[in-house]
């Protein structure tokens, strides 16, 4: 039994810890990344519209995946600690009130899939193709979110005791089948049905459902350092959800910042052109080949630093974050060069009109001057998490996107320029820095350093 319980995270070198903990979930976001830019490839061949409502679907797209992503911190953060306290029956009810908890959310959506999706996009486009487009999509996805819910949440369970290469494979399983789901349901090959747009939804949900169902079976047969049990997921402990959510809660709004972000910056955009925001969602696209793999190290960084900080080894922790500042500092600069180089190149692939690139390949190159710094801010943002301080994530990203980022594209927009209001980016992202650093400090200072 104490060789269940043994973890490596309290006891391999660190530098190979962070690879082998983050490596796998890096490679599953990279294909994840992959997904996505090929959807909108392919919904970008049925025509601009479609891509557009697609864009216009995103924010509330977004929430749900910030409801599950942020319940998700919550679980990996309780359970994490528990383990490296070596509070075993801890850990297990967190895990079983996790599952609860993905399926009550699931229900939220369902509602909102039935009821809300067509208000939602008709309050940004009185456009009727890409309002038709835009419900068919957001309804599908929604009405059948149970499988993106227990993907997450089987998946956070996964990495939560350093089972990253399992928790690779339920992602990989799922980016795959959407990936070659797309193009049968889009444009009805090989018998399937043409379907276009909400084609792209169907394949979304298969994948999600295909990959929550193997991340349950990969937890019940390997992961032996939590016990899920039928009775503990219908009979939560209340002090457990609590707990869950004092993380969770804080992470949700913190990624809803993300949902409202895109809603008013999509009704900014909007005022220029319809091609102007199809071109902030094709930056949304492209820039996740370099985002996802650094929230791909923030995944596998945070149990490695709540496990250490329940087992109280300092030193551990500060090499584990110099280490992965370095990485993701050295992925982000690879990202602004991309992006500085060959916009024209990353444009045409998604069928760029003239106008189209008229636009995008100003705005790929102004966007991509903050990446090394969004990178540095969101791995030192990673302890918020782990030390259980996700407030502190939430007043960063509320300043960065909604005080700072909003106002700043708006005031930018009045000059009638749109090329100028990429630039509130870089102004968001010098913010976000700013205040990451104030409370990194503050959390060094009065915890950090006392261990």
């Amino acid at each position: 039994m104490s060789e269940v319980r043994e973890n490596k995270m309290g006891v391999m070198d660190v530098k190979p810890l962070i690879v082998s903990m983050s490596l796998p979930m890096m490679i599953s976001m990279l294909v994840q990344a992959l997904y996505n830019v090929v959807d909108s490839i392919f919904v970008a061949q049925v025509d601009e519209a479609a891509l557009a409502a697609v864009t216009f679907a995103f924010p509330l797209q977004n929430l749900m995946i910030a409801v599950a992503s942020g319940t998700g911190v919550g679980i990996n953060a309780l359970l994490s600690r528990s383990l490296g306290a070596k509070k075993f029956d801890r850990a297990d009810s967190a895990a079983n009130a996790g599952i609860l908890l993905a399926f009550c959310s699931f229900l939220v959506f369902l509602v909102i899939g039935l009821f809300g999706t067509e208000p939602f996009i008709g309050s940004q486009t009185g456009d009727t193709v890409i309002r038709q487009y835009g419900q068919d999509y957001l309804s599908i996805v929604c009405i059948f979110s149970l499988g993106l819910f227990l993907q997450v949440t089987g998946e956070r369970l996964l990495q939560s005791t350093g089972k990253t290469i399992f928790s690779m494979v339920s992602q990989l399983t799922g980016a795959v089948v959407n990936i070659i789901m797309d193009p049968l349901l889009i444009f009805g090959l090989f018998g399937f049905p043409k379907l276009g747009v909400a084609g792209a939804a169907i394949a979304t949900v298969a994948g999600q459902s295909v990959a929550g169902i193997l991340a349950l079976i990969l937890n019940i047969r390997f992961n032996k350092e939590i016990h899920l049990s039928f009775r503990r997921i219908i009979k939560p402990e209340g002090s457990t959800v609590k707990e869950i959510y004092q993380v969770g809660v804080p992470s949700i709004l913190m990624m809803s910042i993300g949902s409202i972000m895109t809603y008013l910056m999509n009704q900014i955009l909007a005022g220029f052109s319809t091609t102007a925001t199809a071109v902030f969602g094709v930056y949304f696209r492209l820039q996740s080949f370099f985002f996802m793999p650094i929230f791909g190290l923030n995944s596998g960084l945070i149990p490695v630093l709540a496990y250490n900080y329940g087992a109280a080894k300092r030193e551990r922790i500060e090499e584990a974050l110099r280490f992965s500042l370095v990485l993701a500092v050295s992925i982000m600069t690879v990202g602004t060069l991309v992006f500085e180089t060959v916009p024209e190149l990353l444009l045409s692939m998604f069928s760029a009109s003239d106008e189209m690139m008229e636009i995008g390949v100003p705005a790929l190159r102004i966007i991509a001057i903050h990446f090394p710094v969004a990178g540095c801010a969101i791995i030192l943002g990673s302890v918020f998490q782990a030390f259980s301080k996700s407030s502190y994530s939430l007043i960063v990203s509320l300043g960065r996107q909604i005080v700072v980022l909003i106002p700043a594209a708006w005031l930018l927009s009045l000059t009638g320029n749109v090329n100028n209001v990429w630039w509130s980016f870089l102004i968001a992202e010098g913010v976000s820095l700013v205040l990451t650093l104030v409370m990194f400090s503050r959390i060094k200072r009065f915890i950090l350093d006392k261990l």
